[in-house]
């Protein structure tokens, strides 16, 4: 492509490319895509977004073809690869000038430097390096901006290579560099705070702040990713022992900063950034971090915990801050082992260090000052509680911003601090609770959010405080009367205490309280708050979950539970509030299972009408799905009166042409499955549903075998007519999943034909016989008596292999009913079917006491019904249709004793006395007298 003539043409397109119409844009982009490999195009790119005077949305669009091609065609190896030539070229005009007016395009260009920086520097880009440094050097403001942005960009990238070559490259390019971008960070440091305390004007501070900001970027980077034993380089301790002083100078800025928000959100990301550093090498480095111990914990604590930080924190830092300890607190690498002799220098050194700083009243202060201070609900908290309860709620119990504020933070901590100095601690806590026995004046609301964040402290430290606090007393005596004050100011603590109750349950709560809070938990959910009503239902959720559930003292509660609950379904509006009281129901459905059934009519009648308002929340969906699993799991057959509901949501769900599958497809087949497990007959509708089948076993998901337990429950359902309608098509998915599917997935394809042919002995083998051979290609060409023999030895040779005692006997009595025979071949193999039949009866055999004798134990009679114990799920429809089918299985229908005396005496008459005796003396003779024993009576 010629670059003077293809310029103006490559730019008209580009503006086309530009346009809000179709007409115009399509064919622009077409004509794009067909230059992407064309010689010379990137070239033309680079000098049209280099150009200031052309249009900023063509520039900016010439960029973006510019970095996307680097990505397709820039590697050698790549299909229409540039030229080295080209490439050398574009290199160098990328870093001519570093001049660039736009900060998005800034941007962009830096980072396509960035991407060619990973697959070239340093061996074919040796100048990228140098020329960086020496443009950050400049004086010129925009300049050096720009270069300093690169300089990050290109960082970041080569400190990502994984590859141990590349680690070296990094490695050598951190030493090489790193004292320059000390100096430098530090320049610009100085200037930014000179900056401050003479009172330049915004805009100038705001640029030497950026300046700042991007060459700590860099040093990160060098810092964390650049050294192997960092600990040995004097400039990097030096600069992470100095981030301390400057985040104390860069936090008293924050007090002559004046109102610009742009410049104190820049000085706030500074700061973030400085707390970054240390986590991340913390994080990488353990070791080499011992030394910043004692520094890291001092500047923490007294920022977090005492009044040096007040003023100059913001919440953020604070979180940056409890991150620092904790991380330190937690770390392995610092941990002993059981036997200290075992323990390396390095961790003992980092464990001494940390327990001379965790003095006891140091770790006082801080479990108290994290109580009575971080755990309080704010006045914010408390807005919202009272403006927004739903979303307060969601807030509480994990919203997206959770795990990026202040309150999970601080409860974290005070575990993983609980958790490793808990025998200081305990005390402590205890004696919190200590001071607030009784009651607490509804009109001191400052004693009631007191009471709250202890409350709240206790229950994070539940498996802590096992041994040290009887809870089943401090509930009856204290927590019980405190759920029965009504006053609106101390709904707090009634949130608090039922929360407080539910951490508490799977740690020590006896179960004859159980009723009492059952009654609690009743009174609650109609209380006049909305978030005690909810709180309530997650410690509802929690009791019912629990391992030491009992169904007999919930069932008096059962029906006002339920109803409260539902109520509370409809009054909630949010899709996640929704979420989680349907994860309730669905909870306390599958508890108490057929024992719902009186009770559910009305959220039977609700579920269509949510599930038509939740067409655009699939997650909430995905709840429905499951509350209908468990609703059909405890209506059994009456679940055939939810059809007119149930089946197209199924349809939907497992419909793959349809988008909410993704979501809803893993949901739906269990659904599927339980209907047609407790289906009492087949209907048009649920039959009709098959057809979304063919497609889903052709993506050989991980559902696959939920979907061959689904055609099995058709098969028991209904065989004929599913095999009339499906089988010729479930042939051909079938013939087509054996050809990649695992072992395992080619054994689910024959169980599902053995049960075809188990249910429907005329239709099974008439609809399956097109898989066969599939399944027994290469095993059936040859003679047919060699192919028998060969059979027949290696079914004995593998019979161990048969675990199953059912499958032993049947392989048992097929290899009987070879017999009685004048085959050559059968006769050469009747050691090793006599031997097989004398394994199967050990299987089965059971000897009677009284009489002496033995019998069969697998055989089953039709009046015998099992006995299902309370813990036990009752039979579903299709447990009853299997015991049906069991019941006429050779398996439990035929006595394998007198099946083996009736073969062996019809092989007697076959052969004469004689011939019979020969045949039996192939037999081993220890074989022979078992046979007998076995065989005494007949």
């Amino acid at each position: 492509m010629d670059l003077n003539s293809a310029s103006s043409v490559v730019l008209q397109v580009l503006t086309q490319a530009t346009s809000q119409d179709t007409t115009v844009l399509k064919p622009a982009e077409e004509q794009l895509k067909q230059w992407e490999t064309q010689p010379g195009f990137y070239s033309v790119l680079l000098n049209i977004f280099t150009n200031h005077t052309l249009d900023i949305n063509v520039r900016w669009l010439a960029v973006l073809y510019f970095k996307n091609g680097i990505d397709r065609y820039w590697r050698r190896v790549a299909p229409h690869a540039l030229s080295e030539e080209e490439k050398s070229t574009l290199r160098a005009g990328l870093i001519t000038n570093f001049n660039e007016p736009v900060n998005q395009i800034a941007t962009q260009i830096a980072v396509l430097i960035a991407k060619v920086a990973r697959l070239d520097c340093p061996r074919q880009w040796p100048e990228l390096i140098p020329t960086l440094i020496e443009s950050v050097k400049v004086q010129d403001d925009l300049r050096q901006h720009r270069a300093l942005l690169t300089f990050y960009h290109v960082t970041k990238t080569l400190a990502s290579k994984r590859l141990a070559a590349d680690r070296k490259l990094f490695y050598d390019l951190a030493s090489g560099i790193y004292n320059f971008a000390c100096s430098l960070w530090n320049h610009h440091t100085d200037t930014f705070l000179q900056q401050v305390s003479s009172g330049n004007e915004a805009a100038v501070v705001l640029s030497s702040l950026e300046r700042t900001l991007l060459s700590l970027k860099v040093l990160r980077k060098l810092t964390v990713n650049g050294f192997v034993e960092p600990h040995k380089n004097m400039e990097v301790m030096g600069f992470l022992h100095g981030i301390f002083d400057r985040l104390k100078q860069f936090l008293e800025c924050s007090r002559n900063i004046g109102t610009d928000n742009v410049c104190r959100d820049r000085l706030e990301k500074t700061i973030i950034l400085f707390t970054k550093v240390l986590l991340d090498f913390l994080d990488q480095h353990p070791f080499s971090f011992t030394p910043l111990i004692q520094r890291s914990l001092e500047f923490s604590v007294s920022y977090v915990f005492t009044e040096v930080g007040e003023g100059v924190t913001f919440e953020r830092f604070i979180v940056q801050c409890m991150n620092l300890i904790k991380m330190i607190v937690k770390n392995y690498a610092y941990k002993p082992s059981k036997n200290f002799e075992d323990s390396s220098p390095e961790t003992l050194e980092a464990h001494k260090i940390k327990m001379a700083f965790f003095t006891y009243p140091t770790l006082t202060e801080i479990c108290r000052r994290l109580v009575s201070h971080y755990f309080l609900l704010t006045e914010e908290e408390l807005t919202m509680w009272e403006e927004d309860p739903e979303g307060f709620t969601v807030e509480e119990t994990g919203g997206d911003s959770w795990k990026y504020s202040l309150r999970p933070c601080t409860e974290v901590l005070f575990m993983d601090i609980f958790h490793e100095y808990n025998q200081t601690l305990t005390p402590v806590l205890l004696e919190m609770m200590q001071t607030l026995q009784g009651p607490t004046n509804v009109e001191d609301m400052n004693a009631l959010l007191i009471k709250d964040a202890v409350y709240n402290a206790v229950g994070l430290a539940a498996y802590e405080l096992f041994d040290s606090v009887d809870f089943d007393q401090w509930f009856k005596n204290q927590l019980l009367p405190e759920l029965q004050v009504i006053h609106n100011r101390y709904k707090p603590l009634r949130r608090r205490v039922i929360w407080l109750i539910g951490q508490w349950i799977s740690v020590k709560f006896k179960s004859d309280l159980r009723p009492m809070l059952y009654e609690a938990i009743c009174n609650l959910l109609q209380d006049q708050d909305l978030v005690v009503r909810i709180e309530t239902a997650t410690t509802l959720k929690l009791t019912v979950d629990d391992f030491e559930f009992r169904t007999d003292q919930f069932l008096p509660y059962l029906e006002t539970m339920f109803t409260l609950l539902f109520q509370l379904l409809q009054q909630v509006t949010e899709c996640d509030t929704k979420m989680h009281v349907l994860h309730v129901l669905s909870c306390v459905i599958e508890r108490v299972n057929m024992q719902i059934r009186p009770y559910v009519g009305c959220l039977v009648q609700y579920l269509p009408l949510l599930w038509k308002q939740s067409e655009e929340h699939n997650m909430l969906r995905c709840a429905i799905l499951t509350t209908l699993i468990h609703l059909v799991q405890g209506l059994g057959a009456d679940s055939k009166n939810l059809y007119p509901f149930l089946l197209p949501v199924i349809q939907l769900s497992t419909d793959v042409s349809q988008p909410p599958h993704v979501y809803l497809l893993e949901d739906g087949l269990e659904l599927w499955l339980v209907t047609l497990e407790n289906s009492p007959c087949i209907t048009p509708e649920l039959l009709r549903i098959f057809q979304n089948m063919s497609p889903l076993l052709e993506l050989s998901s991980e559902n696959l075998r939920t979907c061959f337990k689904i055609i099995n429950g058709y098969i028991f359902l209904s065989s004929t007519e599913f095999l009339q309608t499906y089988a010729v098509g479930l042939c051909q998915s079938f013939c087509e999943l054996l050809k990649d599917i695992t072992t395992e997935g080619q054994v689910q394809v024959l169980k599902v034909v053995e049960n075809a042919l188990k249910v429907n002995p005329v239709l099974g083998p008439q609809m399956f016989q097109p898989i066969l051979p599939c399944v027994f290609r290469g095993i059936i060409e040859g003679e047919m008596d060699q192919l028998l023999g060969n059979m027949i030895e290696m079914w004995v040779d593998r019979m161990d292999n048969i675990t199953q005692p059912e499958r032993r006997k049947l392989s048992a009595l097929a290899l009987l009913s070879l017999l009685p025979s004048d085959n050559s071949v059968i006769q050469d193999k009747f050691c090793g079917i006599i031997n097989i039949s004398v394994e199967g009866l050990h299987d089965v055999m059971t000897e009677d006491p009284e009489t002496g004798t033995y019998k069969d134990c697998m055989l089953m009679s039709h009046l015998e019904e099992p006995k299902v114990t309370e813990d036990e799920e009752p039979p579903t429809e299709q447990d009853k249709r299997k015991k049906t089918l069991a019941l006429k299985d050779p398996v439990h229908t035929v006595s394998l004793q007198q099946f083996i005396y009736e073969k062996l005496k019809a092989q007697q008459e076959l052969l004469g006395e004689q011939g019979f005796q020969s045949l039996m003396e192939t037999v081993d003779t220890e074989i022979v007298t078992q046979l007998q024993e076995f065989l005494q009576g007949f």
